[in-house]
């Protein structure tokens, strides 16, 4: 068993790769950061390993994403149509209890599309804050996700705040 400070800090490591392995588009990386059947003691030889195993994912605005196979397949579509993102993690804290560990966090993304069709520049960068929970779980591979679900932050605009000036 390992220190509680160690187990702290491995798992602010596979978030902080979670997250960096988004930004640069990897998913065969993506994919080895997340539990897998053996990781869960399931013997693939009698299940399906894409539907093996409780890791889900909720994107902001989407349903919820339950089976390995499922949740991959989220992270394909996303990376092939996002051309730039970049996460900027604030209010990050780590809960490590026994193998499973929590860390939630916000997440400042930045992100844009694809270039325009008459343009050669690169597509509108948007902002967007979204507040995410990530389950890890302790592997003899060490730390992988079982569960991200983020959500997002909804803010005040200007219009907002003048509605409720004339109310």
């Amino acid at each position: 068993m390992t220190a509680p400070h160690t187990d702290v800090e491995e798992v602010e490591l596979a978030n902080t790769a979670f997250y960096e392995t988004l930004e640069r588009g990897d998913f065969e990386e993506l994919s080895t950061l997340w539990l897998t059947p053996s990781d869960l003691g399931v013997d693939e030889s009698y299940h399906d390993p894409a539907d093996s195993g409780v890791v889900c994912c909720v994107h902001p605005g989407w349903p919820v994403l339950t089976g390995r196979g499922e949740v991959l397949r989220s992270y394909a579509l996303i990376m092939a149509n996002t051309e730039y993102i970049q996460f900027f993690l604030t209010d990050v804290h780590v809960s490590v209890t026994g193998d499973t560990a929590l860390v939630s966090c916000t997440e400042n993304i930045l992100s844009g599309g694809p270039a325009p069709e008459d343009g050669d520049g690169p597509g509108p960068l948007v902002g967007q804050l979204v507040v995410a929970t990530n389950v890890f779980r302790r592997t003899p591979d060490g730390w992988k996700l079982w569960s991200h679900h983020a959500s997002p932050v909804l803010t005040e605009s200007a219009e907002d705040e003048d509605d409720e000036s004339t109310a």
